[in-house]
């Protein structure tokens, strides 16, 4: 398949790169940790059957601003804003890690821009008798096994890609990471579950059985959340033989698990 079309769209002053690939009805997708240095075969796999656009996030690879995000309800409006811009605006939404808690935001606070939802391991909840990884506080050499069973593909997704500046591009994804932690930090708790109730889009949410930074029965919160609202209808699947970042370990599965909830 040819390479994703690049676009940039103006957020709070700053650019943020946008990538669009595929044909058929649009949907969206928000990165998780890492964001997205390079395209990737989940993601190709979703262009087989829909229009995918995949903006990225302030301070992530292909965008800027994060530093002008002090407040949990900047960074939902600049959510909006990407949203908007990208042209996603009442389309079906992919959201994965912090990608997934932005996502829920989205449709809890403005439905009328979500469709159908999916979330691949949110973060935005904590549960103090089970608790998060806190995946700031990691050794380098930690990190890939507890963001994916196969701590290759986590290797993999943040190596320099083609073209990349050698020096530049660690402090590019320290920059990354910086900007999950203004998000997110501590243990990705941003009391996401009082606006659980709001969501009306159909949602399915996808954990992988090995996730090792957010716990798998998470996923029952999020479900519970969602259902016990007055429009409420979530579901869960569990991904075998995946990590935190499931789409990176499994993408054909989750691909397929996303394509059968869009259907």
């Amino acid at each position: 398949m040819p390479e994703p079309v690049t676009t940039t769209i103006d957020v709070n002053g700053h650019p943020c790169r946008v990538w669009t690939k595929g044909s058929g009805p649009r949907m969206g997708f928000l990165a998780g940790l890492g964001g997205l240095p390079r395209w990737l075969p989940f993601l190709d796999r979703l262009a087989e059957r829909r229009t995918v656009i995949a903006p990225s996030l302030p301070g992530y690879p292909g965008a800027t601003g994060h530093t002008e995000l002090d407040t949990h309800l900047d960074w939902i409006l600049a959510m909006r804003q990407i949203v908007d811009g990208a042209g996603l605006a009442g389309a079906d939404l992919v959201g994965a890690s912090v990608g997934g808690a932005f996502a829920a935001e989205m449709a809890a606070i403005f439905p009328g821009h979500v469709r159908r939802l999916a979330l691949i391991a949110p973060f935005g909840l904590f549960d103090d008798q089970e608790l998060a990884a806190d995946p700031w506080a990691q050794r380098k050499d930690v990190l890939p096994g507890l963001m994916c069973a196969d701590g290759a593909n986590w290797n993999e997704l943040v190596a320099a890609p083609e073209g990349a500046n050698s020096v530049e591009w660690p402090i590019e994804m320290t920059r990354a990471s910086e900007a999950a932690a203004r998000a997110f930090w501590p243990l990705g708790n941003t009391r996401l579950e009082k606006r659980l109730g709001l969501i009306s889009a159909p949602t399915l949410i996808l954990w992988g059985d090995r996730d090792a930074i957010l716990p798998p029965s998470y996923a029952g919160k999020f479900a519970q959340g969602i259902n016990n609202g007055i429009n409420g209808a979530a579901r869960v699947e569990t991904v075998e033989n995946a990590g935190h970042l499931a789409y990176l370990d499994q993408p054909d599965a989750v691909a397929r698990a996303v394509l059968g909830h869009f259907a």
